[in-house]
């Protein structure tokens, strides 16, 4: 699905908002990172869709892309949620994937780093959250390493 990525730079890596052009690399990145993560699939044309629903619809979020050399290569998802308590948004991150071959090279660090300046910037953010699959502890001490602390909340739910 993707090329193999030379050794890069964090300075060699551009982030910003994606765009109708990014509708078929992040639908990939979703695919990808389900059925690495959780091992689902997920149907292309449903995750298409739904990664094109973002971005036509701002109110439900923006995705943000990294790339190296113009190419995409890691993208992450952010969704609002209205906190009564805090009368603001907390912003989630969802979504994270970085293409195997350009891991370990301060792209998601790069990613979390805008997305940090973006809700700061925000009048009305009053923090970022964000779930990780339980036994995904690789990207746990990512997080951790970034400053996050893990909740005493645990995720319920019905789908749909």
């Amino acid at each position: 699905m993707h090329g193999v990525c030379p050794a890069m730079s964090p300075k060699d890596i551009t982030v910003g908002k994606a765009t109708s052009n990014d509708v078929d690399a992040i639908a990939q990145f979703n695919i990808a990172m389900a059925a690495e993560t959780e091992d689902l699939v997920l149907s292309p044309s449903t995750v298409r869709a739904g990664v094109a629903g973002v971005l036509s619809g701002p109110d439900r979020g923006f995705y943000l892309v990294a790339r190296s050399e113009g190419m995409p290569v890691g993208s992450l998802m952010i969704t609002y949620e209205w906190s009564d308590w805090r009368n603001g948004n907390l912003w989630w991150i969802q979504s994270v994937y970085v293409i195997p071959s350009a891991r370990e090279q301060g792209i998601f660090r790069r990613l979390y780093e805008d997305v940090v300046s973006f809700a700061k910037e925000a009048e009305n953010v009053r923090g970022i959250r964000l779930y990780v699959e339980k036994d995904n502890r690789n990207a746990q001490k990512v997080y951790e390493r970034l400053g996050m602390s893990e909740t005493a909340y645990r995720i319920f739910e019905v789908l749909f």
